[in-house]
């Protein structure tokens, strides 16, 4: 899996804790993360693409979740980013082997191909399990101040709850 689905799953909880209608900028958020602004972007296209994200823009555009964060799932953010296509990909080379039959489907009837595509129907129900504010939910839980820091350092202001 390539780095910018880690990328574009911590840009979206980013998003999910600004405020309804605020846009945020590729460049805020690859300052924030210290990443390559212009290989940001083209995670962030994509999830456009995807959408997940709209792109808003103006002096005060970028970019903001097209949906509530409860609405998109880890799945839909590593399909954004990877695309569909599946992990595994049984090429049938067990037609070419001993008692080999080059009629028959080895895709379906080969032991190896099951247990790659059952592994595989795991992982992607797992990540649709999981949703971008559940995740920002437990940040918040697991470290308070993440959430605050981070609204700070993309909106300049400071988000902090009175005490």
């Amino acid at each position: 899996m390539n780095q910018g689905v880690e990328w574009a799953l911590h840009c979206c909880v980013n998003m999910a804790w600004t405020p309804a209608g605020e846009a945020i900028s590729s460049a805020k958020l690859a300052e924030l993360h210290k990443l390559p602004p212009a290989y940001l972007n083209k995670q962030l296209q994509a999830l456009v693409r995807a959408g997940i994200l709209d792109s808003v823009s103006g002096p005060k555009g970028g970019f903001q979740l097209s949906r509530r964060p409860d609405k998109i799932t880890v799945l839909d953010v590593v399909l954004a980013i990877e695309g569909r296509d599946l992990a595994f990909r049984c090429d049938g080379i067990l037609k070419n082997g001993p008692g080999g039959d080059m009629g028959e489907d080895y895709t379906r009837s080969c032991l190896i191909s099951q247990a790659m595509r059952h592994a595989e129907l795991a992982w992607r129900t797992e990540l649709a399990r999981q949703n971008v504010a559940g995740i920002a939910q437990s940040i918040e839980r697991r470290f308070p101040d993440a959430r605050p820091d981070t609204l700070a350092q993309l909106l300049g202001t400071d988000n902090r709850p009175e005490s």
